[in-house]
């Protein structure tokens, strides 16, 4: 095919179904009309020889040099081999039109999460490369597929999770993945809390149901999640026992509810722990630190004591035996958000507990940390290097440069 042909055939679709790929998604398909001036054209029985200059075969959008004008571009964060920071880019990305059950959102606030460092390294894989990262935004509802009947232009949604992709200015979500967001709920402070605050909510209301008399203990007691889990376990009426690196840290621990603050590089953890159980050991420990930690947690746990494993930020722990559960009949479970989110009752139940705790102040968010959306990289290496605490939240470039 000579030049002039591939002109004719990316600028000319055959028919009003032609399809042009998602670029987030290799496998998902977006419709894009015939212009009805060529649709005209071609009807015409005289036009056979432009006809068939014009292919039937689908055109890939990343392919398609010569693309109409109306193809939107936004701008977004690409990840197009593992690694650490810098591999984050900034670039133009191409938006497609929401399909049947799927919407289209304009992102104001987007969540940064340890989960998408683990993607961007390759501890978890991403389905496609390059990808966009990211799991958690909240944003304006910008237009609506065909048989959306409970979502409208102009909503503000929030999600957490699945689809991966909101390191963007705009993106393509299905409607049943995305959640309401309550009028006193401020963008910035809705995608700080909805991924961390639904991990929080199954970790103490599902994964182990914390009670009255309950003492756990909570590693990275500062981090996102891990104040949170302070502040609802106290507020079920748990002993609370928190970890943290820096004397300032140890200081948020205890305003979020800490009884008892370890600063793990001056004491041990486990003797001191000892010590404040008499010797008893705590009933659950939630662990995302991983390697540094895991064995630690299990010697501090009681007998018949849970060990919650739900993340890895020091590195993935060593391989456990189960024969070394068993002195103390352990339990031990590596619990993930979307397992507890499969239906959409269990994710707005989820969201609505969120989004309830934070209005009525029994949960105090930290968004300690704002970077534009452009410097996602710098985000990264300041939360690995454990330069964060809190929130941290990534600003779309377009939203800070329209409010400023």
């Amino acid at each position: 095919m000579n030049c002039k042909e591939m002109n004719i055939t990316t600028r000319l679709w055959s028919h009003r179904h032609h399809r042009l790929p998602y670029p987030f998604d290799s496998g998902h398909y977006r419709r894009r009309p015939l212009p009805s001036l060529l649709q005209l054209l071609l009807s015409k029985k005289e036009n056979t020889s432009l006809r068939s200059k014009i292919t039937t075969k689908s055109v890939p959008r990343a392919f398609s040099t010569f693309a109409s004008a109306s193809v939107a571009m936004v701008k977004a964060i690409r990840v197009h081999e593992l690694g650490g920071p810098e591999v984050l880019k900034w670039e133009d990305v191409e938006i497609g039109e929401p399909n049947e059950g799927e919407i289209c959102v304009k992102n104001q606030a987007i969540g940064l999460n340890f989960i998408d460092v683990y993607f961007r390294k390759g501890v978890y894989k991403a389905a496609t490369m390059p990808f966009t990262p990211g799991m958690e935004a909240v944003g304006v509802v910008t237009a609506v597929g065909p048989g959306i009947t409970d979502r409208k232009v102009g909503d503000v949604v929030a999600y957490a999770g699945t689809p991966m992709g909101s390191y963007s200015e705009e993106q393509i979500l299905p409607a049943n993945k995305v959640v309401p967001v309550p009028p006193s709920i401020d963008p910035v402070l809705g995608a700080s809390v909805l991924l961390k605050g639904m991990t929080t909510h199954f970790l103490v209301r599902r994964c182990f149901k914390v009670e009255p008399g309950h003492i756990v203990l909570v590693h990275a007691a500062a981090g996102g999640v891990g104040s949170l889990l302070c502040q609802w376990a106290n507020a079920l009426g748990a002993t609370v026992i928190g970890t943290v690196s820096t004397d300032d840290k140890a200081v948020q621990a205890k305003e979020d509810g800490c009884h008892h603050v370890i600063i793990y590089k001056e004491e041990d953890f486990v003797a001191r722990v000892n010590e404040i159980t008499s010797g008893n050991g705590v009933h659950v420990v939630y662990d995302s630190v991983g390697k540094d930690t895991f064995q630690g947690s299990l010697a501090c746990l009681r007998g018949r004591g849970l060990m919650v494993s739900f993340g890895q930020s020091s590195g993935v722990p060593d391989p456990v035996p189960l024969s070394s559960l068993a002195a103390k009949s352990l339990f031990l479970t590596r619990p993930s958000l979307m397992q507890y989110t499969t239906t959409r009752d269990e994710l707005l139940e989820a969201a609505g507990e969120v989004f309830a705790n934070v209005a009525s102040a029994v949960l105090r968010v930290r968004v300690n940390h704002k970077y534009p959306l452009s410097q996602a990289a710098q985000a990264h290496a300041d939360l690995e290097t454990r330069k964060t605490s809190g929130s941290v939240v990534l600003i779309p470039d377009s939203i800070i440069g329209s409010t400023s």
